[in-house]
């Protein structure tokens, strides 16, 4: 499994990365659209849409991605990363602590929240695509530190009811891992203004946020029964696995910015 993993980032990230630095934004649009839909296809097998359902769904999103390239609106974003950041931090908190068996109808509406900000914050944080890149390192960094800081040391579980592989100790390497790698970036030029204190509760906050998502996707696949989300990546998954913690953070992080937060 690991042997694979690797194999498949190896091949995977310099495509991405060449897309990120060297796409024009609109197409680059387009392919994060090609992405989010792809995530979307396999929200909706977890949530089991009937075919009607099913169509509906990926229609909205498809919808979304384009209302918001054709009419651009400052504060049409802010209310999406808003909406985002509501239910990560107030809606899918209750939902896993109830551990909720949500209706389609209230599954739609959570995949666009999840899905659509996304898109929307890749798409407009792609005009630097080293900030980008930067706050993408947050959530991968989080999450390798700690997948191998669990497997080494991890003894006391995080949820074992949803995601049982996950353990405080896990996070606590990632919560270390975000803190060195904040404190790292704080050295660069990559024009983030504010002191270092602010840029690690920012990224720590990003951590949480990637971890929440992380453990809303694994209890949409233990209520679907399944293991992955999809196979469209040898030793990861499919696509949701992937952002999973991206949902969360990104639009997060895109909120700062068009606030001013982050210049």
């Amino acid at each position: 499994m690991l042997k694979q993993r690797v194999l498949t980032v190896a091949v995977a990230l310099p495509m991405f990365l060449a897309a990120l630095f060297y796409f024009p934004n609109r197409w680059w649009g387009v392919l994060m659209a090609i992405l989010i839909l792809a995530g979307g296809n396999e929200w909706s097998r977890l949530a089991k849409f009937n075919p009607a359902t099913h169509v509906v769904s990926l229609a909205l999103l498809i919808a979304g991605c384009g209302i918001l390239t054709v009419w651009p609106s400052h504060k049409a974003e802010q209310w999406f990363y808003c909406t985002s950041l509501m239910f990560w931090c107030a809606a899918v908190p209750c939902w896993l602590w109830f551990k909720w068996r949500a209706q389609a109808a209230a599954l739609v509406i959570a995949g666009i929240i999840v899905l659509l900000p996304t898109w929307l914050a890749l798409v407009r944080l792609q005009k630097d695509p080293m900030q980008l890149l930067a706050m993408l390192g947050v959530v991968w960094i989080a999450d390798t530190a700690a997948f191998f800081t669990g497997r080494l040391y991890g003894k006391h579980k995080l949820a074992v009811q949803i995601s049982p592989g996950k353990t405080w100790e896990g996070v606590a390497g990632a919560m270390v891992a975000v803190t060195l790698y904040a404190w790292l970036v704080s050295t660069t030029t990559l024009g983030l203004h504010n002191n270092i204190e602010m840029i690690i509760a920012i990224f720590l906050a990003m951590a949480v946020l990637s971890i929440v998502g992380d453990l809303f996707e694994s209890w949409l696949k233990r209520v679907a029964e399944v293991k992955d989300s999809g196979n469209w990546l040898p030793g990861h998954g499919g696509v949701l696995d992937r952002i999973d913690g991206i949902t969360a953070a990104l639009p997060f992080i895109a909120l700062l910015y068009a606030g001013g937060t982050l210049l």
